[in-house]
């Protein structure tokens, strides 16, 4: 049942192929590609503490078998980055495949699969990484086996990075590649993850191509008192003060503002959309119906009324160590999440105006991601991403989106790359479950997986390719 699967979905022939001279049979490419996860899965690089080297290791051993040279650079040396290129012929600038071998740790009392065992069950392969990122890194990979595989000649060298630390340490990630290997990684487009297709009734309806991010800007918020007995009320409890703090914050509404992704997106969305969502879509930015609206999208689909201000979500509080002490001292964190174009002090001289208390502390924590514009809607790579979306999705809309999320292509992009973020598909319910990125029983449909190893194939093909169609 699975070769029929997969021979229904993925079988190149006649006008739809990427490049008639290579034909793939994605029957037996397909179970070769899902091997590659699996055996990435069950190398636990949780983190902390990362131990990425162990899967650089193994994405060398299986470039080295297929005469892929490749390097590791390695700031620790558990935690190796690897960069492998095939080389074009200079024509034009090279293409960066990058997908990071971290992943988050897990609760695994929770899961009802072993979550670094690779289980493949009823059409899913469960593991943590499945969804984030190691279904990238196995896509990467396959990628560049089939390119040397089919000896394709390129005017684009391919690199493929996969890298450490995206988890949160990504001094010995893509800062390490970015302040240290520039010239080993620099390219003119990246494909990446973050991109996220939506399946309704057995078919793809949107493809989700991820252009910008917003910035994790977080503050810490301390607040001060005298302290004293927890039986005698004061005027200055700095409990009390710092919940008055969080609640201000919390309730504050940031300032709504669009940029092409988002615009893009939701001018986009409106044509395939009802009359009422329709009308909500066309009229975000109207300041007669922005409230209602806002509420609507708060209520009913929050990533809308995320993606269109600077986000401020309390998410930590700490105060208090004994029920009848009031503390001296009190601290939360707000998780803000700032639009890509977004005044980072003059953001944070606001916030202080919000609170309106000189007894609350801001204390903004170190920036470990850059600002950087969104990757173009109008480029060659976005052109291409559009037509191969076409032909393997016919009845779908391609929509640029916005990351909530944080991801190490803001490094990239603040160099001057044009970076996109692909995926699979999955469905609403499917993405609701709680089997997402970072969650319990993280897992990817084994379908969905070689689609998007089809997608960044044929996207690679068509735009690197000597004498690939280029309209």
């Amino acid at each position: 049942m699975r070769s029929l699967i997969f021979s229904i979905l993925f079988v190149f022939c006649g006008n739809v192929c990427a490049d008639q001279r290579f034909f793939v049979d994605w029957d037996a490419v397909g179970e070769e590609s899902i091997n590659h996860l699996v055996q990435l899965v069950r190398i636990d690089t949780s983190n902390p503490p990362g131990n990425e080297t162990l899967a650089a290791n193994y994405l060398q051993a299986v470039l080295a078998k297929a005469g892929i040279d490749s390097t590791l650079y390695a700031l620790e040396p558990d935690r190796a980055n690897l960069v492998a290129r095939l080389n074009g012929n200079g024509s034009k600038r090279p293409i960066l495949i990058m997908g990071h071998t971290d992943v988050v740790g897990v609760q695994e009392d929770q899961w009802t699969e072993d979550p670094f065992g690779g289980v493949r069950r009823d059409g899913y392969v469960y593991g943590r990484g499945t969804l984030d990122d190691k279904d990238n890194v196995a896509a990467g990979l396959m990628v560049m086996l089939l390119l040397k595989r089919f000896d394709v000649e390129l005017d684009r060298d391919i690199i493929f990075l996969a890298e450490s630390g995206e988890e949160g340490t990504p001094r010995v990630g893509i800062n390490y590649m970015v302040e240290q290997h520039w010239d080993a990684i620099a390219a003119e487009y990246c494909l990446a993850e973050g991109g996220t297709n939506i399946i309704e009734n057995g078919t793809t309806h949107i493809v989700g191509i991820q252009t910008t991010e917003k910035m994790p800007r977080r503050v810490t918020l301390v607040a001060r008192g005298t302290p004293g007995h927890g039986s005698v009320p004061l005027s200055d409890n700095a409990v009390s003060i710092l919940a008055q703090a969080v609640a201000k914050a919390g309730a504050w509404k940031t300032q709504v503002r669009l940029n092409d992704t988002t615009r893009a997106y939701f001018d986009r969305l409106a044509a395939i959309s009802d009359d009422k969502d329709r009308y909500r879509y066309e009229n975000v930015e109207n300041p007669d119906e922005t409230e209602k609206i806002q509420q609507h999208f708060l209520e009913n689909f929050p990533y809308h009324n995320s993606i269109m201000r600077t986000s401020v979500v309390p998410t930590v509080m700490d105060a208090g160590f004994r029920k009848n002490v009031i503390p001296s001292e009190a601290s939360a964190i707000l998780d803000i999440r700032m639009l890509p174009d977004e005044d980072v002090e003059e953001f944070y001289v606001q916030l202080a105006e919000v609170i309106d208390d000189t007894r609350v502390t801001i204390i903004p924590e170190s920036i470990y991601r850059p600002a950087a514009q969104p990757s173009a809607i109008d480029n060659e790579m976005f052109v291409v991403l559009e037509r191969v979306s076409a032909r393997l999705h016919p009845d779908a809309t391609v929509l640029p989106t916005m990351s909530t999320g944080a991801t190490d292509m803001a490094q990239v992009r603040a160099k001057g790359v044009q970076a996109y973020g692909i995926g699979g598909g999955r469905t609403v319910e499917e993405i609701n479950s709680g089997r997402g990125a970072h969650g319990d029983d993280e897992r990817i449909a084994e379908a969905e997986f070689v689609r998007l190893v089809q997608f960044m194939w044929e996207t690679v093909i068509e735009i690197a390719a000597t004498g690939a169609r280029r309209s």
